[in-house]
């Protein structure tokens, strides 16, 4: 082929690999690279590190530090504000909710509340034949549910309070509490534990074990949740698992920090 033509696919790529792997420098520690640092990690000379960089600052990927090497530029900055606004609160937990599902084989719930009501807004499925299933969008009574009662374990007292004496609280088994001081003492053990666990109080048959989801500013927006059949859930094992739902859930918080920040 003659030298004048243009780079191959294959040319063309490797540049874009090295762009990358010049990108992927930086961290917490390495927030200033130098051109030997670059020319050292591609293994190349330094005037070619130096082209890469030069390619880099003229589209505002990188910029040189004041003191010297060069730093991430705006443009990454800008694709950094549209990739969090991408993401919604669904996209930033699904990945950790299907993990916590594979590994308990039960059902994971995410869960908001909206005023008296609280919804579950999105769902991992159990891998087991027989398994709890919540649709998407259902509301669920704030008095019973362990997600229910997370989500208002760590709302204002007040509130909390007003919230339970202005809403019809329906006794869905004989384990359901309906009593406002009840449900008020049982919040503050909650809080106290950092999370929920029912047994056969909005379903007979079901055991539930929550945890709260905390935003930037470490306000409670959500809640993880497991729901499984008591059956397959011994008194013993529900610390267990509760352990894994809040790692679950300060997976997901760390996650939307990221996210917001």
């Amino acid at each position: 082929m003659s030298g004048n033509t243009s780079p191959s696919y294959r040319d063309r790529n490797s540049t874009a690999d090295r762009a990358l792997d010049i990108l992927t420098m930086f961290d917490d520690v390495h927030l200033v690279v130098s051109g030997t640092a670059v020319a050292e990690r591609l293994g190349v000379a330094r005037s070619t590190a130096y082209r890469y960089l030069q390619s880099l600052v003229a589209g505002r990927f990188l910029e040189e530090a004041p003191g010297g090497g060069f730093r991430l530029g705006l443009r990454v900055l800008e694709i950094a504000r549209l990739a969090r606004r991408s993401y919604g609160l669904s996209e930033v937990a699904m990945p950790s909710m299907e993990d916590l599902a594979v590994e308990t084989h039960e059902t994971v719930l995410l869960t908001r509340r909206t005023g008296d009501l609280v919804v579950c807004v999105d769902r991992a499925e159990s891998t087991r034949a027989v398994r709890i299933s919540y649709e998407r969008g259902s509301a669920l009574p704030i008095n019973a549910g362990a997600s229910a009662l997370v989500l208002l374990a760590w709302s204002p007292e007040d509130e909390a309070r007003r919230l339970l004496q202005n809403a019809e609280l329906r006794r869905f088994t004989p384990a359901t509490l309906t009593d406002v001081d009840a449900l008020m003492e049982r919040l503050g053990r909650i809080r106290r534990i950092g999370y929920s666990v029912t047994r056969g109080e909005l379903d007979p048959d079901v055991v539930g074990v929550a945890a709260p989801i905390r935003d930037e500013n470490k306000n409670v927006v959500a809640a993880v949740s497991v729901a499984a059949l008591a059956s397959r859930v011994y008194p013993e094992a529900e610390a267990e698992i509760a352990q894994k739902v809040l790692a679950t859930a300060q997976e997901i918080s760390d996650r939307m920090a990221v996210v917001a920040g």
